[in-house]
């Protein structure tokens, strides 16, 4: 018979998930007058860029600090 060991973490951060190809992001700042507040993430590039779509606007390559992922909570 075997048992499990179950070890409990204490983390001072609240869990926040990292973004994910073909996920909507709120943008923090519109790209321009005409375009929307979110964004499709296509595809990383760097470990903070990503190339995204942004309806009215087009593809464009995002920063992490440009937008916000929402909270699955």
């Amino acid at each position: 018979m075997t048992t499990a060991t179950v070890t409990q973490h204490s983390f001072s951060a609240p869990f926040c998930p990292l973004p994910r190809f073909c996920d909507w992001v709120q943008l923090l700042q519109p790209l321009s007058d005409f375009g929307h507040n979110e964004a499709l993430l296509l595809c990383q590039v760097s470990v903070s860029e990503w190339i995204a779509w942004v309806p009215d606007f087009g593809e464009t390559i995002l920063h992490e600090n440009q937008f916000s992922y929402p909270s699955p909570y």
